[in-house]
């Protein structure tokens, strides 16, 4: 069994990172997808781009195909039908290639409790076949501003420290796809606007970023382009302001609002409704 990453790409016939990779052309194409559970059919004919230095943003209520979705690009499951393309590697014939050129940050991330910071990031540096010195390490805890917990272990962190560990884990290979999954989830609000400041970071240095969230603030707030997708399929897509624009003056948007200034959870409400999903 290959020890790295790296060494498993050995065994398919592309190069890891494409050297041709085109800065214009998207880093993640998703087209006609499909996903079924059984005969329940959970994503219907999606199709959504991500392009680099963009946060694109994936809404929906619970229910709503987006795990399923985000489940099927990071390679968890096989859709039905349809394309998955990440940095020009088809996620289904090349999903070695695929994987290695993403990035994932999830709600929650367990790492090894007996390891320190430091020593969890050299191991999973080691993983991906990047090899980083104690100098670098340190480098890479300062720029996240965890520099002096560095020899303390992951259970011993803040739930905010810990989503920049993870975080940072997440993108040690420079991927040119970063995908977040309800990142801010139950941060104070000093950890989410600085988790906020690190994804505008990562779209300055070209990344394209995949965000789930269920804050319409947050989307409002960082996102370049929002879709929304409810009952598996794509009903919005566009910038937070468009949408908000082109829907303002819907009944039911109009109905939803409660302040009088119709804001991204007004539309978001409007077009998905107000009932609760379990």
């Amino acid at each position: 069994m290959s020890n790295t990453i790296t060494e498993q790409l050995q065994q398919e016939s592309a190069p890891r990172l494409s050297p041709s990779l085109n800065h214009h052309a998207p880093v993640l194409e998703v087209a006609q997808l499909n996903v079924y559970y059984k005969n329940f059919h959970a994503v219907r004919n999606v199709n959504f781009e991500v392009r680099p230095g963009e946060i694109f943003g994936l809404l929906g209520p619970n229910g709503a195909g987006k795990t399923s979705t985000l489940s099927a690009v990071e390679g968890l499951i096989t859709p039905k039908s349809g394309h998955i393309s990440v940095a020009g590697y088809s996620a289904i014939e090349q999903p070695l290639h695929a994987r290695a050129n993403m990035g994932v940050q999830l709600q929650a991330t367990n790492f090894q409790p007996e390891l320190t910071i430091s020593e969890i990031i050299r191991l999973y540096a080691g993983i991906y076949g990047v090899t980083l010195e104690k100098e670098q390490i340190n480098g890479l805890l300062q720029d996240v501003k965890l520099l002096d917990s560095a020899n303390k272990r992951f259970g011993q962190l803040s739930g905010g420290q810990q989503q920049r560990v993870s975080l940072l884990i997440a993108t040690i290979h420079h991927p040119p796809l970063i995908l977040l999954d309800e990142p801010t989830t139950g941060l104070d609000p000093q950890s989410r606007r600085q988790l906020w400041v690190r994804m505008e970071s990562m779209r300055e240095k070209g990344h394209g970023i995949l965000l789930t969230t269920h804050s319409m603030e947050e989307a409002e707030a960082v996102c370049d382009r929002i879709a929304i997708i409810d009952h598996g399929q794509i009903i919005a897509i566009d910038t937070p302001q468009s949408l908000i624009d082109k829907n303002r003056d819907k009944p039911e948007v109009v109905a939803a609002s409660r302040k009088g200034k119709i804001t991204l959870e007004d539309v978001f409400i409007g077009l998905t409704g107000s009932e609760v999903r379990s």
